[in-house]
């Protein structure tokens, strides 16, 4: 949030709970931040868009009351546990949850098993690096069935 901040007029900070789990030191940044506003007890219900791109969010606090907001963009970061514990049993994970990959391939302990995204990236976890790392993936996934 304090990031895009730097970037937007307005950034809303959907949280689920009323406190937020960050930092002692984060919380004070976005609390400082004056174009932040947190919509504290709220899930998205719906993002709104038309042919041009999103235009506003549709949120439900935990009270059951419905509000929709404008918006003219949706970042979404939940959490920082990877989904990969569907995996753990055939593949190496590291000490967090995260799939191991060969140095900055996507090969994983298992030949032919390939892992691209947010189950491999501790760092990043942005949309852009996951797409990027799964068009490694595909071209890794691509060498290994050709015999490359």
């Amino acid at each position: 949030a304090t990031y895009l901040a730097g970037l937007c007029r307005k950034v809303y900070m959907i949280v689920r709970r009323d406190v937020l789990r960050a930092s002692k030191a984060m919380q004070q940044r976005v609390m400082d931040t004056p174009n932040i506003e947190i919509l504290w007890n709220c899930n998205t219900q719906e993002v709104l868009g038309d042919e041009f791109g999103v235009t506003g969010a549709r949120l439900v606090r935990k009270d059951g009351t419905v509000f929709d907001i404008n918006i003219d963009g949706f970042f979404l970061a939940i959490g920082h546990h990877p989904n990969s514990d569907l995996f753990k049993d055939w593949l190496e994970t590291d000490a967090l949850g995260y799939i191991v990959t060969d140095g900055k391939s996507s090969r994983t302990s298992r030949e032919g098993v390939f892992a691209a995204g947010d189950v491999q990236d501790p760092t990043y976890r942005q949309a852009v690096n996951a797409a990027a790392s799964g068009c490694r993936a595909a071209l890794d996934a691509e060498k290994f069935l050709l015999g490359i």
